[in-house]
């Protein structure tokens, strides 16, 4: 039986609460490879096994498991039957023997893992058997430090998985255990790498684009469709709601002082997000904000910007530089979108020299000559949705 078997490390700490945990990873993991036919995926015994069919490539099957979080690893295994009461390791044996003629290598060890103790050979007892019949039909070294090929055995009650390769996953919790949440995203680098990171926690993310249209070409949200699209490869259905922004910026360029705009802006997105999040049933917002990167960034500015916010505002990179963020966004797959040209919103009315230190007290002073409610009103009732799947 040709097969996955995946392990993970976090979730086995949850205590009463693990079997919640465990069951969201097989929903998320049928979610991933639904199209490919693997459709038997179960629990067993602190692992998980995903039955694969003949049609499906290794390849494919990696690509999809290496982005499912709550993985730690996984291997492409095959089993065999196994005796509890009286085992006989020769159709293991006979197994791991073809595995091994495909591949190069000089020195190898056997690792073995035993989950039913009620089985009377030991992790050891295996590991010498397979590993003396390995020397015997291939005349290579065993190395325990630094082996050029590991061999994997898994024995459970009735079957015994044999692999000879340990694929990583991204770690993590699945996704859909820690609720919803809202993520403000741009066409840039750093709001898509926030996303994920919650992703990546357990949240299921909705996502909000606010869009200079009608001052600006529709070039950012078609990107922001995009970059939805790729990181719904991790969560597997996600809502994006597109706000026209332009008029509302229009707005407040015709009234406010210029060193105030930028934050009067992230005021209104915060405060238009929070009702949409509210909608999409979130506990919280989540910016790509990284601490001094640009003028709405620095510590006064992310103080009043979050007084505007009803719910929790998640900042997931804020201790993060822009090169940490830009090597996180070239992994998962989001930079080369992000750097394509598009018109921003938040790069409409700039004032060449904004406010770096508001103060609650002068925003709040210059928002009492606005109808907040209307503008914050007219964000909403312009919002467009939008709905993503993977697999497509």
């Amino acid at each position: 039986m040709r097969c996955a078997i995946v392990h993970y490390h976090e979730l086995a700490l949850k205590g009463r609460n693990r079997d919640f945990f465990e069951q969201r990873l097989v929903r998320n993991i049928r979610s991933a490879l639904k199209d490919l036919g693997a459709r038997r995926v179960e629990s067993l015994r602190s692992r998980i096994r995903v039955v694969l069919p003949d049609r499906t490539t290794d390849e494919a099957v990696i690509d999809r498991l290496t982005r499912v979080f709550g993985i730690a690893n996984f291997s492409l295994a095959h089993g065999v039957p196994l005796d509890l009461a009286k085992p006989n390791l020769d159709e293991l044996m006979t197994g791991i023997g073809e595995a091994v003629r495909r591949r190069t290598f000089e020195s190898f060890r056997v690792t073995a893992k035993r989950a039913d103790k009620r089985l009377p050979l030991t992790s050891m007892d295996v590991e010498r058997a397979v590993g003396t019949y390995l020397c015997n039909l291939t005349g290579k070294k065993v190395n325990l430090t630094e082996p050029d090929l590991t061999v994997y055995v898994e024995l459970l009650s009735r079957e015994a998985y044999y692999s000879v390769e340990k694929v990583q996953g991204p770690g993590g919790m699945p996704v859909g255990v820690s609720g919803r949440v809202a993520c403000l995203i741009s066409g840039g680098i750093d709001s898509p790498v926030a996303a994920y990171r919650m992703m990546k926690r357990g949240c299921t993310a909705a996502f909000v684009h606010f869009s200079g249209r009608p001052l600006v070409s529709r070039a950012s949200e078609e990107k922001v469709r995009e970059l939805v699209q790729t990181l719904t490869v991790y969560q597997y259905r996600s809502r994006l709601h597109v706000v026209p922004f332009g008029e509302i910026q229009r707005e407040i360029v015709a009234q406010a002082p210029a060193p105030y705009r930028v934050v009067l802006y992230r005021r209104l997105m915060v405060r238009i997000a929070g009702e949409l999040a509210r909608r999409e049933q979130c506990w919280g917002l989540v910016t790509g904000d990284s601490l001094g990167q640009v003028a709405s960034q620095t510590p006064e500015n992310l103080s009043v910007i979050e007084e505007a916010a009803e719910l929790p505002l998640l900042r997931p990179l804020i201790g993060m530089d822009k090169i940490e963020i830009t090597d996180q966004a070239q992994r998962i797959g989001t930079f080369t979108t992000s750097i394509e040209p598009d018109q921003d919103c938040c790069s409409l009315f700039t004032p060449p020299h904004p406010s770096t230190k508001t103060r609650i007290d002068d925003i709040r002073r210059v928002e009492r000559g606005f109808d907040i409610g209307a503008l914050v009103k007219q964000g909403i009732e312009n919002a467009e949705l939008s709905e993503f799947t993977f697999p497509t």
